[in-house]
Formats: C-alpha cells, sequence, structure tokens
C-alpha cells in the first residue's frame, strides 16, 4: 500500500478520459471493458491511498482532515457516480465530462498534499456538517421516494382495476415514478452512507468526547449502512428490482427503516444515552448533528 501515489489512479483516470474520447472518432469492441477497467483500477488504487491517509491520521484523531484529503474524497465519489452510470448507461458519454473533474481534483490534491490538516475545531466544524447535511438530503430524498413509491401502487392498483379516473386526483404515469423511485432509492442510500461515514470521522475528530463504538446509536448506524447497501447491490445487481413493483417497495422499504432507526437513535438520546463528563454528546445518526444535553447540575 505505501507505494500507490497519485500517479497510480490518477494515470488510470487519463487512461479513461483518452478513451472516452476516442468513442468520438472511432468504434472499438473492446473499449467499454477497457475503460471501466481502467476507471475500476484507479477508483481500488484511490481507495487504498485514502485508507492509508486515514490511518495516518488516525493517532492524532484526524484522519482525512486537510484539503488535500477533501478534494480527493470528491474525486473519489465522482469517479464511483461514473463507474456506475457507465454500467448502466454505457452509451452514454458522460466520462468526457465527468472525468476532467477529476483530474483537475486530483491535480489540486496532489498540489496540496503538503499542506497542513485542519485544526481540530476545523475538522469537528467541516465533519459535522458535512454528516448533518449528507443525512438531511438522505432523509429528504427517502421520504421522496416513499411518497413516489405509494403513488406507484396507487397507480398500479387503479390501473389494473381499470377504476375511471376521479376529478382532481391525477397521478404521474407508472414509467415516471418508476424512474423517480429508482433514481430516490440510489440517492437517497448513497447520501445517507456519505453521512453515515461522515458522521465516523466526526466521532473520530472527537476524541474524548467521543460516542463509544458500542453504543446502541452507533450499533443501529451500522444496521442502516448493511440495509441501504444490501437495497443498492439488490437495485444494481437484479434488473427486475428496477421495474414495477419491486423498485416502489424497496422505496417504501427504505423509508420505513430508516423511520424505524431515527425512532430507536430519539428515544435513546432521550432516555437511556450516557452523557459524557463535559455534558454533551453527539448523536451520530439524526439528520442534523444534535447534542443532547445534560441537565442542571
Amino acid at each position: 500500500m505505501t507505494g500507490i501515489s497519485f500517479v497510480c489512479f490518477g494515470a488510470s483516470y487519463a487512461v479513461t478520459l483518452a478513451l472516452e474520447v476516442s468513442r468520438l472518432f472511432f468504434r472499438l469492441p473492446v473499449r467499454f471493458v477497457v475503460m471501466v477497467l481502467f476507471a475500476a483500477a484507479g477508483l481500488v488504487a484511490q481507495s487504498l491511498y485514502l485508507a492509508m491517509r486515514a490511518q495516518q491520521g488516525l493517532p492524532g484523531g484526524l484522519p482525512l482532515s486537510s484539503w488535500s484529503d477533501w478534494c480527493l474524497l470528491a474525486s473519489w465519489v465522482l469517479v464511483a457516480i461514473y463507474l456506475y452510470l457507465a454500467v448502466r448507461r454505457p452509451e452514454s458519454a458522460m466520462g468526457i465530462f465527468l472525468l476532467p473533474l477529476v483530474l483537475a481534483l486530483v491535480a489540486v490534491a496532489y498540489f496540496l498534499k503538503d499542506g497542513p490538516t485542519f485544526q481540530r475545531a476545523e475538522a469537528r466544524e467541516y465533519w459535522g456538517m458535512l454528516h448533518g447535511i449528507s443525512l438531511m438530503l438522505g432523509t429528504v430524498a427517502v421520504i421522496l421516494g416513499f411518497v413516489a413509491g405509494l403513488m406507484y401502487l396507487v397507480q398500479s392498483y387503479r390501473l389494473k382495476q381499470k377504476l375511471p379516473p376521479r376529478l382532481g386526483f391525477k397521478l404521474p404515469s407508472l414509467e415516471w415514478l418508476q424512474r423517480f423511485n429508482e433514481r430516490s432509492l440510489v440517492i437517497s442510500s448513497l447520501l445517507l452512507l456519505a453521512g453515515i461515514a461522515a458522521g465516523t470521522v466526526f466521532n473520530i475528530v472527537k476524541q474524548n468526547e467521543a460516542v463509544p463504538w458500542t453504543d446502541r446509536t452507533v450499533l443501529i448506524s451500522g444496521v442502516l449502512v448493511l440495509w441501504l447497501i444490501a437495497a443498492l447491490l439488490f437495485n444494481g445487481v437484479y434488473r427486475p428490482a428496477r421495474q414495477g413493483r419491486k423498485v416502489a417497495y424497496l422505496t417504501v422499504a427504505s423509508f420505513v427503516v430508516l423511520m424505524l432507526v431515527l425512532g430507536i437513535v430519539f428515544s435513546s438520546s432521550q432516555h437511556a444515552n450516557a452523557v459524557t463528563s463535559r455534558g454533551t454528546r453527539a448523536v451520530l445518526l439524526p439528520g442534523v448533528v444534535a447534542s443532547a444535553h445534560r441537565g442542571a447540575r
């Protein structure tokens, strides 16, 4: 792992971009496979590099807490999105627009790699803000998907039963609702995963005020992570899951799971949370970075 450098993943992304551009000039049967392999290899190398950077920052309690690290994280997310879209829509040339941004972020990260890390207060503020915003947006996306899922099931039932349209009760087409459901499922899952990951780093940065890793809030967050990953894999690998009622059921189930998890977390924070000696503790899962304050001493 110590041999991994910016050149490893930067060169992989540059080759991928060159292959994307070549699609404008000539056809090549194996190009798509080679393109995806280079992008995936770069993503793996970058993941290992980020893991190494995080490990280096752990002793000081500041993992991935510099502008260079944040640029690399942003480029990592863009590459993951590119790979997902490339596999789902191989005919689309979105890489021509995405990959230059990835390479620009990698270049900026390289020039900032010797810069100082954030101060602890700055790191807590940045990671806490990312944690809260991601979870808030993810929760909103889950709710929108839940609403669209219910609308799909109602519209599907009405059409199946051949019920006549009612005045003032017009719903979007099944095709539109299906696309909206699928996109909300993917977007909400990614946002919630990003929020929980940011909350994990935020907890590390807090050090003495950190929530214990055996705390019920943290364990419940782990259950949510497993559900989100399973839902994404099911939706991505099992093609029928992206069609008809199945994707509607997934979005409804995601809403139910999220509400149950939030209910347990809020209940825990109000009644059974252990409080630190300073009188506050961070809650890792709600849609904002909340604190449960001790009462008057």
